[in-house]
């Protein structure tokens, strides 16, 4: 296959890239969707009954941390960072640290 650096043609054509994008973009929400379904009600569970096995909540966080740029799911990975926190600071801190490297934006706009 050639590429642009030999051809100068482009490797993609804008609607192949357009029709990635469009598939990238329901796989994203089939994710979130699913993770929902199942973490939702976790996440509820393992806080009513005051579940301390740290392999469950990180395995729920790990979950949640995959597709945290859902707004939804964000609120979901801070309530059951709260509760962590109680359990194991270190690894609450780390889970959060996780979260800013992979979907925080560095385009914040600072205050005056």
């Amino acid at each position: 296959m050639e590429n642009e650096e030999n051809t100068g043609e482009p490797l993609f054509s804008k609607a192949e890239i357009i029709a990635f994008g469009s598939e990238l973009q329901k796989l994203q929400r089939k994710a979130v969707l699913q993770a929902m379904v199942f973490c939702r009600p976790e996440v509820e569970r393992i806080i009513m009954t005051n579940d301390q096995d740290k392999n469950t909540i990180e395995h729920t966080l790990d979950t949640l941390l995959e597709v945290a740029f859902d707004d939804n799911i964000l609120l979901l990975l801070k309530k059951l960072c709260r509760y962590y926190y109680t359990i194991d600071p270190q690894a609450t801190a780390e889970y959060i640290f996780c979260y800013r490297d992979m979907w925080d934006s560095d385009d914040v706009e600072e205050s005056t």
